[in-house]
């Protein structure tokens, strides 16, 4: 596998950015980040071996970038003495602060000032880090990305707005998310470099807003499969507009490549509605927001189905639900609910986005020797008479472990069982937890979920600061951004936390989304995760955990210290796992 470390082997930004005969470069010396490296990884291997001829029809490239090297970083660092800024125990928000009174070097200001000069479509300002889908500790959603609409009449504007972008992203490097995050994978802050990436966002232009038709998250392991799927046939995560309805934990939908036709095993028609996607985003090029630069999403749009419907975008993508027949018709020809299925493209095969995804994993896992997932963009719009787009935003490897435990299933149902699961995510035992957190299921509901929340973080700062790893056990989907899906945690607020159970109540239906930045920095950090419903065959042994020594209780959970270790046993290959009491 090619070393990209260099950024030598990546030609330097000649000021013509969509023009300049290379659609990737770099702005200095030093590193790319891993997640420029990948992409340039990716880059050849496309040229070298992926076939064209089979998608004639589909513009298939990597979106055009330029990296901004870690040489850079030291320099921007030094010449502002933030290293005793980051140093401190100041806040996100005051750390941001700070970057953004500073400067940036003088020697990058010439290539930046000429390319925003000549650019005017949105742009994402993306981080590269050092260790950022590295194969060793891939790291996935710690740092920050802002995507700015880089439409303003005039360039100083344009510019301005930009280089708050990338300080905020340099900023990022020393949020609290990112130091607990690199403490747990065994990393020192200062080991960490960010390069920055700024690349165009694949999208097309709509009523005051950009965004993709399809934003997509591929792997070729799937953690959960179904019934009829093995691991090994991958599974992906669909949604309409930017990817951030995917990574942040929001209602999408998936299904597993080999499968493409096989929808998820939604309960009802009704179970259907209530579980797709209902809200996009997109890119705000309409009237500007409140000046807010360090906000992630200051220039973001959360928008309602209604709005993609005016845009004209959904025949190619929903399903239509027919009240009288109580039948999900592909398509938006007649009256009734839109439903995000992508069946036009699945099922009707309008376009051949499954088979692309195939062959993209199958060449990914080539590159990289190791299971991987992709991130990717499309925009088609028949109407104009442009050809589709495929934009290959990114690709990482993911943990497997390979360590072999066995269970057997009758060991699920021992009379020690305090949680058993035949869809757990990890390999391997642990028997060192003497501390279990849990919400109270009979005081639960979600409208209280950031609460909760809070909660969970004052607990896990307390058995972080004692050195006590624990058991956490809650209801929904963790790290959900919907506070309506389940908790709305960050890593940093249950970075303590050893193994953790996904469980369900009555009324409740919601599936772990794979594609979820929280979910793949719990699978490549080798915490173990538990997903149980409500009428599973296994439960939850609530009555023993209540008869433990309570040893902290707050308004929505219950911490409980127990005698001795419990005895966690997770058997990867099968997809099993049990806790022992």
């Amino acid at each position: 596998m090619a070393d990209y470390g260099s950024a030598k082997k990546i030609s330097p930004f000649n000021r013509n950015f969509f023009n300049g005969g290379e659609g990737f470069t770099r702005i200095g010396n030093g590193s790319l980040g891993g997640k420029a490296q990948g992409l340039a990884l990716i880059r050849d291997t496309l040229a070298a071996k992926f076939q064209k001829n089979r998608f004639q029809d589909i513009i298939i490239n990597i979106p055009t970038l330029t990296v901004i090297t870690t040489h850079f970083f030291d320099r921007f660092m030094e010449q502002n003495d933030l290293y005793e800024i980051v140093a401190s125990d100041l806040n996100d928000d005051h750390i941001a602060s700070h970057f953004q009174k500073t400067e940036l070097p003088a020697e990058m200001i010439g290539d930046l000032r000429a390319l925003i000069a000549q650019v005017r479509v949105p742009l994402a300002i993306r981080s590269s880090s050092l260790l950022e889908d590295a194969a060793g500790s891939p790291f996935a959603g710690v740092y920050g990305t802002k995507m700015i609409p880089n439409n303003q009449y005039d360039t100083d504007t344009r510019f301005r707005k930009f280089v708050e972008a990338v300080k905020f992203v340099y900023a990022s490097t020393f949020f609290k998310n990112a130091r607990d995050y690199m403490k747990a994978a065994g990393h020192s802050i200062e080991q960490e470099k960010m390069a920055v990436i700024i690349q165009e966002v694949v999208g097309l232009p709509h009523d005051r807003r950009f965004y993709p038709n399809i934003s997509g998250v591929a792997r070729s392991y799937n953690f959960y499969p179904l019934s009829y799927a093995k691991p090994q046939d991958g599974v992906v995560n669909l949604a309409l507009g930017l990817g951030k309805m995917i990574v942040d934990g929001g209602l999408v939908w998936y299904y597993s490549p080999r499968f493409p036709r096989v929808n998820p095993p939604y309960k009802s028609t009704g179970d259907l509605l209530k579980s797709t996607q209902k809200n996009f985003w997109a890119v705000n090029t309409g009237k500007p927001p409140p000046h807010d630069p360090i906000n992630e999403a200051e220039y973001l749009l959360n928008l309602d189905l209604r709005d993609a419907e005016y845009d004209e975008v959904l025949p190619y993508i929903a399903s239509t639900y027919d009240i009288q027949s109580d039948r999900v018709n592909i398509g938006t020809t007649g009256k009734g609910p839109r439903i995000i299925t992508f069946a036009p493209i699945l099922q009707a095969e309008i376009l051949p986005l499954n088979e692309l995804l195939l062959i993209l994993l199958d060449l990914s896992e080539k590159t990289y020797g190791h299971k991987v997932e992709i991130e990717f963009a499309m925009t088609f719009d028949p109407r104009s008479g442009r050809p589709p787009r495929f934009g290959f935003l990114q690709v990482r490897p993911l943990q497997i472990s390979a360590e072999s435990v066995k269970i057997e299933k009758e060991e699920l149902k021992h009379s020690t069982v305090l949680v058993a699961s035949e869809r757990v995510l990890g390999n391997g035992t642990l028997n060192t937890i003497e501390d279990v957190v849990y919400l109270k299921p009979d005081n639960f509901d979600l409208k209280y979920s950031r609460a909760v929340a809070a909660e969970i973080e004052a607990l896990n700062r307390r058995l972080m600061g004692e050195g006590r790893p624990y058991l956490l056990i809650g209801f929904g989907r963790w790290g959900s951004s919907d506070d309506w899906l389940g908790i709305p945690v960050n890593w940093s607020q249950i970075a303590g936390a050893k193994a953790i159970v996904e469980c369900t109540l009555p009324e409740m239906s919601i599936d772990l989304s794979q594609g979820a930045h929280f979910f793949h920095n719990i699978s490549n950090l080798g915490i173990y995760y538990f997903s149980l419903e409500y009428s599973d065959e296994y439960q939850i042994d609530w009555e023993w955990l209540d008869s433990r020594q309570v040893a902290a209780e707050a308004e929505f959970l219950k911490h409980v210290h127990l005698a001795s270790p419990l005895k966690l046993k997770v058997d990867g290959k099968r997809g099993m796992g049990v806790i022992f009491k």
